[in-house]
């Protein structure tokens, strides 16, 4: 019986990248086992399928099972809460990171009926950030993990309605509600909604990339990088704020950190750059781009490719983690509102979007600053004018608020 979850599948199924990354999402522990290099594995899936090959099973620590999950299948495994209390709501926020969760509670302390609703984890992006220096009251710093648990904690004491491993699938007008359809089947009114759906970590999308990820390809040091403790070498890629913070995050388990960065500098702080350049740990490649990444005998990555002025070379890393950016998280948005070249939403003064009743903070709105105390500030701006909104509707009493 295993100890904690495990994921069986292979690097080519979609749906055991999809379950992979839901579970790190909600940050719980898990072992992948390819059940093309693993014969035990191979098996052991039979097994649970009446001898049909079904990916991915996932394996619970009470030794039940799930094969081709749902997300929504895995969240009510995991005993999250998918669905709401009620089907109407005053407003609905969409994201459960800093911007959102200020929205909700600022919500919450002006009677606004809310509810939350995450794809992800509560507290967002900023729970996988190792160490946050530059947020205001915190002189000596905080863990993201830690301050994305003070943001939760802060919305339940006002009694706010939260729900994470929810997706939101599509929001549409029905006369003078909005309606929002979830992933669970699940459908909300509303008569406003606010979009802090975030963004994710841009990829390379290079060869080897989507099969490798969670073996050897990762996103987040702090979710991952507690596996690789004693590697040789860990390879970072990116040049900028996170790529050097979470590469001297790693240097706790490495004893190499090989950054690749595709610009003739880096791009990140001055001191950030002091400190690295500081540290003999790190091997600093510049005008260089990730060309593949290749895999060994036990379809772990073993090495990458990289390019430098029209020449190739192999690294050999025991993981890479890749930090190039941010993607806005907009896809289901596509017609809905308007957005950006980027896939980011523009809005009007008052973080209005194109669709009447729909408003944006975080840094999914077109020109936000992506830093989180600017996100804290948009949460809170975003509320006002949702309050305004609902009184032009006569939904609040101006007296009352």
């Amino acid at each position: 019986m295993p100890n904690k979850i495990q994921v069986l599948g292979a690097d080519w199924c979609p749906d055991c990248r999809r379950s992979k990354q839901f579970l790190s999402d909600q940050k719980v522990a898990f072992e992948y086992l390819n059940v093309e290099f693993d014969e035990n594995a191979k098996r052991e899936v039979e097994r649970r399928n009446n001898g049909k090959m079904i990916i991915p099973v996932v394996i619970f620590a009470d030794d039940t099972s799930l094969s081709e999950p749902s997300n929504a299948d895995l969240a009510q495994k995991l005993g999250l809460e998918i669905t709401a209390s009620k089907s109407c709501y005053d407003l609905i926020v969409v994201g459960g990171g800093p911007a959102g969760l200020t929205t909700a509670l600022y919500g919450a302390r002006e009677g606004i009926d809310t509810l939350v609703l995450d794809k992800g984890a509560l507290g967002g992006q900023a729970s996988t950030t190792e160490r946050v220096d530059n947020y205001p009251g915190f002189p000596e710093g905080i863990s993201g993990s830690h301050l994305a648990e003070l943001y939760v904690q802060h919305a339940r004491r006002y009694g706010v309605e939260m729900l994470s491993g929810v997706e939101v699938r599509a929001i549409t007008r029905q006369g003078e509600n909005l309606c929002v359809d979830t992933d669970g089947g699940e459908s909300y009114a509303t008569k406003a909604v606010v979009l802090a759906v975030g963004s994710t970590y841009a990829r390379l999308n290079v060869e080897g990339e989507d099969q490798l990820i969670g073996a050897g390809v990762h996103f987040c040091s702090t979710c991952d990088g507690p596996f690789y403790k004693g590697a040789q070498n860990i390879i970072v890629v990116g040049g900028g704020n996170s790529a050097l913070e979470e590469g001297l995050f790693l240097t706790q388990f490495a004893k190499k950190i090989t950054v690749i960065q595709n610009l003739e500098t880096l791009s990140a702080s001055r001191i950030l750059q002091d400190r690295v350049f500081d540290d003999p740990r790190f091997d600093i490649r510049l005008s260089s781009k990730v060309a593949k990444f290749n895999s060994g005998d036990d379809g772990h990555l073993a090495s990458i490719e990289i390019e430098h002025n029209g020449a190739h070379e192999i690294i050999e890393g025991d993981a890479a983690f890749i930090f190039i950016g941010l993607k806005p998280n907009t896809e289901f948005l596509k017609g809905v509102v308007e957005l950006d070249e980027r896939g980011f939403i523009t809005t009007t003064d008052n973080l209005s979007s194109s669709m009447g009743g729909v408003f944006v903070a975080g840094d999914v709105r077109r020109g936000s600053t992506k830093q989180i105390a600017s996100s804290v500030g948009e949460g809170a701006a975003a509320l006002i004018m949702v309050r305004q909104y609902l009184e032009s509707l006569g939904v609040l009493n101006r007296n009352s608020v």
